[in-house]
């Protein structure tokens, strides 16, 4: 029979423990007794006191055990307990030879010094001040996380997701969340509206209710930015949410009205339908918009005189012969406002910046470089020989006020003083930065965008580089001739023929672009670790960790991403003793493991290795590096990225960190490796696709390897198919320079700047 009991003890061992829910089985020392208590106990860390209160219960094989219905952390009392306690880790920084020191120290009064006087640790040899306080903070954050994990380990949250919730809400967490649980959804990466619902239908809230049915709108448009889209027709919006939501259409209109009241959507209305927006993207759509054409009213025509002696200098002095069509591009550069360069690989961008360089810089201009990632940048500056940054730090992303928020501090308030800007890699620019980019270009600035319109589109919503093309109303340059030494490479022609729909040259006698066919995943699987650890090292003396690069366009199965990582990892870098290592989900993190960040994060501080004075914010999607610490005491995990940035990780934001063995394609975009190897194996029709396949081999320097299935390579190149981005950037250039009104009236007549 079942008895409510209520006891006291100390957690001898934890037989078993779910990371993900909390649910834990551990034996409890009561007395001189030992008990098994089961349920669900998240952070329980052997060495701690527990008040447990719930049934005994009859398992037909395990026999007695308390079933956990409550239980609450209490302090332990003597100096064995209390070092036993700090040992478990529960406080980050302490470990166990640090709680041995504070023990023998302090004694029974360890857990009151730490809590009350925490300075008084860095009496003892090897801890800090920093340290001690550290210390004391980490104590009473953990006692507060407490409540807070044990009051969302109900709705299946996760201890981990417990720990970010309360980096947002702080001490008035559980309040904040019971009035409006919906928050979690809003202001916490991770937290996806179906968990904050289902907390919310605990908590009791209606089913109808207008902040549920608000919440669920938001979700959907904010799910559709996440795939791409800037707005969603309002006849799609209201399908998907209704799904969602399990509510009637008229519930829908009355939450839509709400929203548009406090401006948080926007709608912009069409002959057929009406665009529903979140206000940041249809916010950004106007102003990038509305800037664009501002930036491009600017006519320097002043600056023609002499252009033809000036470009035969710069082709004396680089050995060069400019093509017409590249000094289209460099006249157009320097008498317009806004210009777009779009072509393939070899087709001379480069050769068309570097003029355009010298020209301004001759004429005495200050010129700022930039791309929207580390490795874009740093691959501009080598080709160029001019210094470039990526585009959130020519913004100088940084806080405001007392640090507690995040922008960019180049804005229309405090513009770049630049005379010219030029931006590479713009098939990757979102629409959200685009507007922050043109904020801080000061009118008069010329605006120079080059990019290869056929790559796949930017991970962040919107479709900018395309939809300026496509509008037709900003001067774009395309380019289309292969020079004679990029013709020499099989990468570039076999580009180009992908790109048109033509079947590439395969595995020509000293070239640099081959095919291996595997007739199935596991071969493929096993030929692609053979070339990484073995063929091409002793070949071509590549450094797989350094050189090579793994592009696959799926996640799942034997030759996706999750799986490849998991393989080349055993190989490339296999346990040893002496690298700690982190499990995290279906992944075990080691160090020296190649990993890349997955989302931007703009609070996240690094240091350089190089010279721990220089230190900033920021680590953004794309970024990749080493793993060089595990520290499983103090929980977190070092990564030194690329560009000489190194990275502290708390366990609590390991989500944001995937290894990077293998990557997706989309996840290369502005990358460039010296070697690129491409799985070849059916897989979705909507990834499989020929501007996929174009945008993975020209990723490469030096070498493409192909492995797989030729069918599959013909499929690819036969499927143009694009994924539909809705985007209204392309519709509001136009409105703005040949609607009924147009850019003169708008802004005012052309101004001639000499």
């Amino acid at each position: 029979m079942e008895s409510y009991v209520t006891i006291e003890g100390t957690v001898e061992e934890i037989i078993f423990s779910n990371e993900a829910n909390g649910y834990t089985v551990c034996d409890i020392k009561v007395d001189k007794d030992t008990i098994t208590a089961v349920g669900y106990m998240p952070f329980v860390s052997a060495g701690e006191t527990l008040k447990l209160s719930g049934k005994w219960v009859n398992h037909p094989d395990y026999g007695e055990q308390l079933k956990v219905e409550m239980y609450e952390k209490v302090l332990p009392k003597t100096t064995d307990d209390i070092e036993r306690y700090l040992s478990s880790g529960i406080i980050k920084g302490v470990g166990p030879a640090t709680a041995r020191k504070i023990v023998d120290r302090f004694g029974e009064d360890a857990l009151d010094i730490i809590q009350y006087n925490p300075e008084r640790l860095s009496e003892i040899k090897g801890i800090s001040l920093d340290k001690a306080i550290a210390i004391g903070q980490a104590f009473d954050e953990q006692r507060e996380l407490r409540s807070v994990v044990m009051f969302f380990q109900q709705y299946g949250i996760s201890p981990t997701y417990a720990a970010k919730i309360y980096k947002v809400f702080g001490e008035n967490t559980i309040n904040e969340i019971k009035t409006n649980p919906y928050r979690l959804a809003d202001e916490v990466f991770g937290i996806g509206f179906k968990k904050a619902d289902r907390i919310a239908m605990n908590l009791g809230i209606d089913p109808v209710s207008i902040y549920r049915i608000r919440s669920g709108i938001k979700y959907v448009l904010s799910q559709a930015a996440g795939a791409g889209h800037t707005y969603l027709p309002d006849e799609d919006l209201k399908k998907h949410a209704s799904e969602l939501l399990n509510v009637r259409l008229e519930s829908i209109d009355d939450a839509m009205a709400s929203l548009l009241l406090d401006k948080s959507v926007c709608v912009e209305r069409e002959e057929s339908f009406n665009r529903v927006y979140l206000s940041s993207f249809y916010n950004a759509e106007i102003g990038v918009s509305r800037r664009l054409a501002e930036l491009s009213m600017v006519d320097f025509s002043g600056n023609l005189d002499g252009f033809e002696e000036r470009i035969e200098r710069i082709q004396k002095e680089e050995g060069i012969a400019l093509a017409d069509m590249q000094v289209t591009a460099i006249r157009e550069a320097l008498t317009g406002g806004v210009l777009v360069i779009t072509g393939g690989p070899g087709t001379g961008k480069t050769t068309i910046i570097k003029s355009i360089i010298k020209l301004l810089s001759h004429e005495g201009y200050e010129i700022a470089l930039a791309a929207p990632t580390g490795r874009a940048a740093k691959r501009m500056s080598e080709a160029t020989g001019h210094e470039a940054k990526t585009i959130h730090r020519l913004l100088e992303i940084g806080y405001m006020g007392e640090e507690t928020e995040l922008v960019f501090l180049k804005n229309e308030e405090n513009q770049l003083e630049a005379d010219a800007v030029i931006i590479d890699e713009m098939s990757m620019v979102d629409v959200l930065l685009m507007n922050h980019l043109l904020k801080a270009i000061r009118p008069g600035t010329r605006l120079i965008l080059v990019g290869d319109a056929d790559q796949l589109p930017s991970v962040g919503a919107g479709n900018v580089l395309k939809d300026i093309i496509a509008s037709k109303v900003i001067k774009t340059v395309r380019l289309t001739e292969i020079f004679r030494q990029a013709e020499e490479s099989m990468i570039t022609v076999n580009a180009h023929r992908i790109n048109r729909g033509e079947y590439p040259f395969l595995n020509k006698k000293e070239k640099d672009f081959f095919f291996l066919p595997r007739n199935n995943a596991d071969d493929i699987l096993r030929t692609i670790v053979d070339l990484c650890i073995r063929r091409l090292p002793k070949t071509y003396g590549y450094d797989p960790m350094k050189h090579i690069q793994v592009l696959t366009p799926t996640r799942k199965g034997t030759v996706g991403v999750t799986n490849l990582n998991i393989e080349l990892q055993k190989a490339l870098n296999p346990p040893s003793k002496d690298k700690n290592e982190k499990i995290f989900r279906d992944y075990i993190f080691r160090e020296g493991d190649k990993v890349m960040q997955i989302k931007n994060n703009y609070n996240l501080r690094w240091k350089k290795s190089s010279d721990p004075d220089i230190d900033g914010v920021g680590v953004f999607n794309g970024d990749a590096g080493i793993i060089l610490k595990i520290n499983n005491e103090e929980e977190f995990i070092e990564v030194l990225f690329e560009d000489d940035r190194v990275v502290e990780y708390d366990y609590s934001i390991l989500d944001e960190i995937e290894p990077a063995f293998a990557v997706t394609v989309h996840k290369s975009q502005g990358s460039e490796f010296p070697v690129v190897i491409i799985p070849l194996y059916p897989g979705p029709q909507i990834l499989m696709t020929r501007n996929l396949l174009y945008t993975a081999i020209t990723r490469a320097k030096n070498l493409v390897i192909l492995v797989g299935q030729e069918s599959t390579l013909r499929d690819m190149i036969n499927n143009e198919r694009e994924t539909l981005r809705y985007s209204g950037l392309k519709d509001k250039l136009e409105n703005i320079f040949l609607g009924p009104q147009g850019v003169m009236d708008m802004l005012g007549h052309t101004r001639n700047i000499p």
